[in-house]
């Protein structure tokens, strides 16, 4: 049985990349200075220094493992490749609502997903509904204040 790939753009496979080089690059030499320094002050039962950096260096690998299965497991795409008239993952939205009120998402990993840099999940309500849809197409969601109707206005890949 194989592992399933989940989508991720170039931009967030640089994000997850710098994050990893940073993790083992920068924090875990750090930590294992801190471990060094916390051992050296003799009886590790009772040496609170020890016990915070050993809390810190689990968690420090416990992310760069998550990183590492992360990579593995992405189908990294460049939404500057695809080439449709369909909405699709990567894609940047723009909508208009009832009310003529306009907001710009694009279609990001999961892991992407920053709602202040109108980057949305795959998985997310709105992203689903909006998969397959083309300009001047109406997009439904149901939202916790009510249904929300949207028009597509413009859909790049950038």
């Amino acid at each position: 049985m194989s592992e399933e790939k989940f989508p991720m753009t170039l931009e967030g496979k640089r994000l997850l990349e710098e994050e990893h080089k940073h993790l083992t690059q920068v924090e875990r030499p750090k930590i294992v200075a801190a471990i060094e320094h916390a051992r050296s002050l003799g009886d590790l039962s009772e040496n609170a220094d020890y016990s915070a950096a050993k809390e810190r260096q689990g968690f420090i690998e416990g992310r760069i493992q998550e990183i590492n299965a992360k990579m593995a497991r992405a189908q990294v795409i460049d939404p500057k490749e695809i080439k449709s008239d369909k909405i699709a993952f990567g894609a940047t939205v723009d909508l208009e609502d009832e009310n003529g009120g306009k907001i710009t998402y694009q279609i990001v990993g999961q892991d992407e997903a920053d709602i202040k840099k109108n980057k949305i999940s795959v998985l997310s309500p709105i992203a689903r509904s909006m998969v397959g849809k083309r300009t001047g197409d109406e997009v439904e969601v149901n939202a916790p204040k009510g249904k929300i109707t949207y028009v597509v206005i413009q859909i790049r890949y950038v």
